[in-house]
């Protein structure tokens, strides 16, 4: 592990060779530098690596040259600045780095990095566990079987009983998806309105009318299931003869009375394809019947498969016409009428006074009911009692 930490600190002292010395910065001309990922490099210290790599391994070089200015070894930036400067500018230029030179080459400061390079090596070796065991692999539980577990919840804790049983847990499922349709119900449904159309009757030219069937989000095998209707007198570009040859076509499909051919598919997966197929369906028998070649004339038009239904018409004597109203009103006004003069002559029969006379009547009439015998054994025992 110290490996990575060592080429760490040998980069950074390398690195620290490489920074350009300080500079006043009250030269008026002069603009600070930002932050840059390339640093500056002068020819000594490209001239100090060995060719074989990047020059991170191993320690720091020190050279023991004594230090002359190189012009040439600037950079295309640092030249310009420094040929800005004045004479007595240019001169603390060369003293500053000068300085500079000597402090990065000094023993003193190469002893220091290697000290502090070594401790800092040392502390991470401290720190760090020596023989790291693998991690152990979370075996999913029964409630995340199946489904990728990024959170690691691993296995189920232990069942102490305090669960709610399987039929709670259904319940309560239901309660979240009636909360859930409550929710688009109030805030997404609202917002269909925006893209409500008036409804128009259907063209001419549109004589295919298809039905689907949905069960509102949950899966069923019947949701795939499109019918198609259609009325043959309303298919366009159609003779009679062609129309008839159509009929005999759809066979059993035909409702005469109606004039209707009706059509189902669900052989395939989605609605879209089978709606696809019905069309497709339609014209291969248009073009059929248009087909000149052989009209079935000699074939019979066969109605057997259809069983018309009785229908039933109201009388029209038992039809309430105005006459008949005005009868009938006469008539209850008469009856009214007649129960008044009743009423007042006392001949109205009131039904719940005959009710209590009858019931009066039989109360009177009804025999006592006879007294119990007392149950033997009980007259032994009260003599018992009295001696």
């Amino acid at each position: 592990m110290a490996t990575p930490f060592h080429r760490f600190g040998f980069a950074v002292l390398r690195h620290s060779n490489r920074i350009q010395c300080r500079r006043k910065q009250n030269i008026g001309l002069l603009t600070h530098r930002s932050l840059h990922s390339s640093p500056f490099y002068r020819a000594s210290t490209r001239d100090d690596d060995d060719g074989n790599g990047d020059g991170d391994e191993g320690p720091r070089k020190v050279t023991n040259e004594p230090y002359t200015f190189n012009y040439d070894s600037l950079s295309s930036e640092a030249r310009h600045h420094y040929d800005l400067l004045s004479p007595e500018e240019k001169v603390e230029f060369q003293k500053d780095d000068q300085a500079a030179y000597e402090h990065f080459n000094s023993p003193a400061l190469e002893s220091e990095l290697q000290g502090l390079v070594s401790q800092a090596v040392y502390d991470i070796n401290q720190k760090a566990p020596r023989d790291r065991a693998p991690p152990e692999k979370i075996v999913p539980g029964l409630m995340a079987m199946g489904e990728v577990d990024e959170q690691g919840s691993g296995e189920d804790d232990e069942f102490d009983g305090d669960d709610i049983t399987s039929i709670a847990h259904g319940e309560l499922e239901q309660h979240r998806e009636i909360r859930d349709y409550a929710r688009i119900a109030a805030w997404e449904m609202p917002m269909l309105s925006k893209l409500a159309k008036p409804f128009e009757l259907p063209s001419r030219d549109k004589p295919l009318r298809f039905r689907y069937t949905t069960y509102m989000g949950e899966t069923h095998p019947a949701a795939k299931k499109v019918v198609l209707e259609f009325c043959t007198r309303d298919l366009p570009n159609l003779t009679e003869a062609q129309r008839i040859k159509l009929v005999k076509l759809v066979g059993v499909r035909y409702n005469p009375d109606a004039d209707l051919v009706k059509m189902s598919c669900e052989m395939f997966e989605t609605q879209a394809q089978n709606k696809r197929y019905l069309g497709d369906l339609v014209d291969t028998l248009m073009a059929e019947a248009k087909d000149p070649t052989d009209m079935f004339e000699d074939v019979p038009l066969d109605l057997r498969h259809h069983k018309p239904k009785p229908t039933f018409e109201f009388p029209d004597k038992w039809k309430l016409t105005e006459r008949r109203k005005a009868q009938l009103e006469a008539n209850w006004r008469q009856q009214a009428l007649r129960e008044r003069e009743r009423e007042e002559t006392g001949t109205l029969i009131d039904g719940t006074k005959v009710v209590e006379q009858v019931l009066e009547a039989m109360s009177m009439q009804a025999p006592a009911k006879p007294a119990m015998p007392p149950p033997p054994g009980a007259r032994s025992r009260q003599k018992q009692l009295q001696r």
